[in-house]
């Protein structure tokens, strides 16, 4: 099984939200998940991810890959904290 660290959107149309998540490579976009790793909030300016990064660091040990959006936004995160 090969695990993904990726985004999930949720939220109402035009108000979306996302949540960090790591699922199974081969779930859809919006399909089950594993582990829900923390959240984003596109649409505020300060203070808006929260992203649970001992966990990440856990799902990374294990073989996970990260999208390109969610290695930006644990960057963003490890300099903020």
């Amino acid at each position: 099984m090969s695990v993904r660290i990726r985004l999930r959107r949720m939220g109402s149309k035009n108000r979306p939200y996302y949540r960090v998540v790591a699922a199974d490579s081969r779930t859809a976009n919006q399909g089950r998940f594993l582990e829900n790793l923390g959240w984003y909030d596109p649409r505020v300016q300060e203070n808006d991810a929260a992203i649970k990064l001992e966990r990440v660091d856990y799902w990374v040990q294990n073989g996970a890959t990260m999208s390109d959006t969610v290695k930006t936004l644990v960057e963003k995160c490890r300099t903020q904290g």
